[in-house]
């Protein structure tokens, strides 16, 4: 079982990401909150295994919070759900200990996969999430190309479905275009996805597509 928690300044809001969780057998939310004061006291007398902090925009005290909620509860592994669209806070927000980051505009069958992935261990994020941090990072590639890659060409290690998956996802396609179009389903996808990141020993689905650059495998 996932003991889930919820924050946001909306309880209406709230009240609706409970009621889906709740359709999960493996999923039981603990708790929710609408103020910082309130979290922190439940977090330190309940178990959470997955925090969802919502944010309408992120400020800098919401980082401030992330930075604090990790400290405090290094255990719990934290997923952010916003509509902010600024690359530095969005990666100040995963640097500061964010596992997880979801736009608002992510189906709501991304929210069980966000949760059950971070809470195996992987970074999540939507596809509008990653491809604000690739273009953070393709402004570095030309900068670092004659330095060593920080990934080894170990392609030839994933097989010839793996690296289309690769692929396709590269290329922009969510995961249920690229199920709809190899006739597989949405969970097989993911089930790929973290294969090929236990094979190249990668923690991020950032650190994938960076691979996939470096080694062109995805083409810019």
């Amino acid at each position: 079982m996932i003991n889930v928690a919820i924050y946001h300044q909306h309880k209406l809001i709230m009240q609706c990401i409970e009621a889906y969780l709740l359709r999960s057998s493996e999923i039981k939310p603990v708790f929710s909150a609408t103020d910082k004061e309130t979290l922190m006291q439940k977090m330190s007398n309940r178990i959470v295994n997955v925090l969802i902090l919502y944010f309408s925009d992120i400020s800098h005290n919401d980082v401030d919070l992330i930075i604090s909620l990790k400290m405090k509860f290094p255990k719990t592994a934290i997923l952010v759900m916003s509509d902010a669209k600024k690359d530095d806070i969005v990666a100040k927000s995963i640097k500061s200990g964010a596992k997880g980051f979801l736009s608002i505009d992510t189906d709501a069958a991304d929210l069980l996969q966000a949760i059950y992935t971070i809470r195996g261990g992987h970074d999540y994020y939507s596809e509008s999430i990653t491809h604000i941090l690739l273009k953070r990072f393709i402004g570095t590639v030309g900068a670092d190309a004659d330095e060593n890659d920080e990934y080894n060409d170990d392609s030839q290690h994933l097989s010839s479905r793996q690296i289309e998956i690769l692929k396709l996802w590269g290329d922009g396609q969510s995961n249920q275009e690229i199920a709809d179009q190899l006739f597989i389903s949405v969970r097989t996808v993911e089930t790929h996805k973290n294969h090929i990141m236990q094979k190249l020993n990668l923690k991020s689905s950032v650190d994938l597509i960076k691979y996939a650059i470096r080694n062109n495998i995805i083409k810019l």
